[in-house]
């Protein structure tokens, strides 16, 4: 990859020593959806598909972008003294924002760069703009010998959705392409930023991704309407038990309070942020024992909470999930990320990964009318210099 970006950037700016080279990967959850922003916990991994990246400091105080994913686009310039927002500047917003949170911080760049990217993030819901995120901040940090501690870098990417772009996330994307281990998932506390790195052991059975090809950007879905709703239910359970987050909630203490929210869509909104903090601890705790049946039964129960009581599923995603569930070999299948479309998360057989992955693609074509793409991914490091 360093001498297809090589190309790329010689090709954009022309030949330049002392490049830089950086990968950031994308993310899969594999269970607890909805949840970080919550209070509960989530437990995610890297993937091997991610965000490439190759930059050369300059002599002035000018940022020329450019994106192989994206080459209409052109070369997108900005100066450092005017980093507003600009929807025409599209996926260098991010870097913008980046910068932003780094100057709020102290970290002031003493000059611009070039920088070109390229990614091979399927879809949505694995988090490229995340990846993106990372990538510009240990970048950064190299370019101009910041010293930025990483779980800032977590922070600071995660400021950016939050305070920049709109969109009120949690902290589960930036945090797990941040502090991502190869071969380990990450169970998190998203409450209190607690953490534990888990060898994500699977013997005959692996991570495969499907892409619903049906697009969607977070911003645009109904992700901040969400984030409204459990804050709404919240307040309401808050009046009558003493918690800070809906992940503070036990199953048994939502149902015995639940009376207070006497709104349906509200209770339903709750009741998924409860039981699947739940889930997912439970779901921890049975992967632990090598019990992947129970682990891949909480995957399905999850993607049918988020299908019913949270609303975020689509018929692009039931399609390709339930055809996942119906094929030998398949232990666990459930929409991943936001929601609305994007991708879909299994645990399949290896021996049988490419005979499944013929057959749910003959069902989907003829259930949707076009085709899913799917991705078999290796778990890696988080976002890092090559």
């Amino acid at each position: 990859m360093k001498s297809e970006l090589k190309a790329i950037f010689n090709k954009v700016y022309g030949e330049k020593e002392n490049l830089a080279y950086f990968f950031s990967p994308g993310r899969v959850n594999l269970i607890g959806e909805h949840t970080d922003y919550n209070g509960g916990h989530v437990f995610p991994s890297t993937i091997s598909l991610g965000t490439y990246g190759v930059a050369s400091k300059r002599d002035d105080m000018q940022i020329r972008c450019y994106s192989d994913n994206y080459p209409g686009l052109g070369t997108v310039s900005v100066n450092l003294e005017d980093l507003s927002f600009n929807p025409a500047d599209e996926w260098v917003n991010y870097l913008k924002g980046v910068i932003i949170q780094m100057q709020k911080r102290g970290f002031k760049l003493t000059s611009g760069f070039d920088l070109a990217i390229k990614g091979n993030i399927p879809g949505g819901g694995l988090s490229s703009s995340a990846s993106l995120e990372l990538l510009v901040c240990v970048m950064l940090d190299d370019l101009f010998t910041f010293g930025i501690d990483r779980l800032e870098m977590v922070k600071l990417s995660r400021a950016v959705e939050n305070e920049y772009i709109g969109v009120n996330c949690g902290i589960m994307d930036q945090f797990i392409i941040g502090m991502g281990k190869k071969d380990h998932a990450i169970i998190l506390d998203t409450n209190t930023l607690k953490y534990d790195h888990v060898k994500l052991d699977l013997g005959d059975y692996m991570i495969l991704i499907g892409n619903t090809n049906k697009k969607r950007t977070l911003a645009d879905s109904k992700y901040n309407e969400r984030f409204s709703e459990t804050r709404e239910a919240l307040k309401l359970l808050q009046s009558v038990v003493d918690i800070e987050t809906l992940g503070d909630l036990t199953e048994e203490a939502f149902e015995a309070n639940k009376s207070v929210i006497t709104d349906d869509t509200l209770m339903r909104r709750a009741r998924h942020a409860v039981y699947e903090n739940q889930r997912t601890l439970k779901s921890f705790e049975a992967l632990q024992k090598g019990d992947l049946v129970a682990f891949g039964q909480f995957m399905n129960d999850s993607h049918e909470s988020l299908k019913d009581d949270y609303e975020v599923s689509c018929k692009e995603l039931d399609t390709m999930v339930y055809a996942m569930r119906d094929q030998e070999g398949v232990i666990g299948s459930r929409m991943t990320g936001a929601g609305f479309g994007g991708c879909t998360v299994s645990i399949v057989k290896k021996d049988l990964a490419d005979k499944i992955i013929k057959l749910v693609s003959e069902v989907y074509e003829k259930e949707i009318g076009y085709k899913g793409d799917f991705h078999i991914v290796e778990i890696g490091d988080g976002a890092l210099k090559l």
